[in-house]
């Protein structure tokens, strides 16, 4: 349905499917954007040197790190204000207008930093530059666009985009292994960039087809875009003590121990990330579902933790069982590595359900500066508990990182079952 700017997006409630429908779609579109990203790294650990995978996975996670800052909690304000009834051609211009900004600005920061700070493992390359900035950029857009497109009830969208953008990704990176052996990390980086570009080119054109949305972001929008930070602020602060730990450390070990650490951590962990991937998505739309229907955020809060447990568990328990042979896809020394440490990280899946529901629950009831304590304390005390073991392998770490997780999960879920006690109460 398309009409003028004022009623550009069909009305929300018109295009709202279920919340379940939402919740499988992205999590298939996580899930081909996983296979494909695993994928990549068995060809990019088979096309150069282990110091290069490991500069290449610091590089992916600085472009993560910069997207979750540089998001400034947009997606989430997008779903509170088209929730409450906005019009969504108006938030969804200040959204990407504000985060196209902040992406920018952040990259640009980011590498003028590493250059100054680690100038031995920081790369000067043109192509090294373009594409870090694209890649946060394009990247940081699609942070939005599935929030956006969860909030008009449309998340299933997720998995065309994730799948096209992960062959892409693949295909280019095989395209530099078959042509060349010892490919250099900044031309890895340009390969999984590129797949990030074509996801939210991708997005955009769901947007226009299921929506009736063209994005038209500009300077003034950023500028009618303060109240939409107002929003957001507080939900990105939260998402970041959700995110950063496992951003951050493989960035820590490459700098601080050694290029190597990185590789061998990166690959357990993305991996274990791919099972995580249900129950944080599980949370975004019970978050959103608790924003347009308050009555119902109990009964939508044990549901979503229950096929967070299901989904997510059924991933766990794959890759613990498989773990040996996923990694010596990458190679024999990956797997000698790094095969205790997935089995660990598996095993975190239901703590991290837990902390994803919590969280949720928090963002609908506006209990931000409670939740932001919890994660700011809990992924603290994540990356400690991992580096103090890093000079014992990643496995080590893992574990250290399984306890901590477990500790603060255990204690998160008191917490969640007297807050749920109280909506009900107050609700009678």
């Amino acid at each position: 349905m398309r009409a003028g700017r004022g009623t550009a997006v069909t009305d929300a409630s018109t295009v709202r499917h279920s919340a379940l429908r939402s919740s499988l779609g992205l999590i298939a579109g996580k899930a081909a954007q996983t296979g494909a990203g695993f994928a990549f790294w068995i060809v990019a650990a088979r096309a150069t040197s282990d110091r290069e995978v490991g500069l290449t996975t610091a590089a992916v996670s600085a472009v993560m790190i910069c997207t979750q800052l540089a998001v400034l909690g947009a997606g989430s304000a997008v779903i509170v204000a088209v929730g409450r009834g906005e019009p969504p051609a108006r938030v969804l211009d200040a959204a990407f207008a504000i985060v196209g900004v902040a992406g920018t600005g952040l990259a640009l920061g980011y590498l003028v930093l590493q250059s100054s700070v680690t100038p031995d493992t920081a790369s000067v390359s043109i192509l090294f530059w373009l594409t870090f900035i694209l890649a946060a950029v394009t990247g940081t857009l699609v942070i939005v666009l599935d929030q956006a497109l969860v909030a008009l009830g449309r998340g299933a969208s997720a998995t065309l985009r994730y799948t096209l953008g992960g062959v892409v990704s693949l295909g280019a990176v095989a395209l530099v292994a078959w042509q060349a052996h010892g490919a250099s990390a900044d031309v890895l980086m340009a390969c999984w960039a590129l797949g990030t570009a074509v996801a939210c080119v991708v997005g955009a054109v769901q947007l226009r087809r299921l929506v009736g949305y063209r994005p038209r972001p500009s300077l003034r929008s950023v500028r009618r875009g303060r109240p939409l930070l107002a929003l957001g602020i507080p939900h990105q602060l939260l998402t970041l003590t959700e995110r950063a730990p496992g951003l951050v450390l493989p960035l820590l070990l490459a700098h601080m121990v050694a290029p190597e650490a990185a590789a061998y951590w990166y690959p357990a962990w993305m991996m274990a990330w791919a099972a995580y991937t249900a129950p944080m998505l599980m949370g975004i739309v019970q978050f959103s579902e608790g924003v347009r229907d308050p009555d119902r955020l109990v009964s939508t809060t044990w549901a979503s933790l229950r096929w967070s447990l299901a989904v997510g568990g059924l991933a766990a328990a794959v890759l613990a069982l498989f773990a040996h042979p996923l990694l010596s896809l990458l190679g024999e020394r990956y797997a000698d590595s790094s095969a205790d440490a997935l089995r660990w990280l598996a095993a975190g899946l239901v703590g991290y359900a837990v902390l994803q529901a919590y969280n949720a629950v928090c963002r609908a009831r506006g209990r931000y500066a409670e939740a932001i304590v919890v994660g700011l304390t809990l992924g603290i005390a994540l990356c400690a508990a991992a580096l103090s073991a890093a000079d014992r392998g990643a496995s080590a770490m893992a574990l250290a990182w399984l306890v901590v997780l477990s500790t603060g999960a255990a204690a998160v879920g008191l917490r969640l079952v007297a807050v749920l006690r109280r909506v009900t109460r107050d609700a009678r």
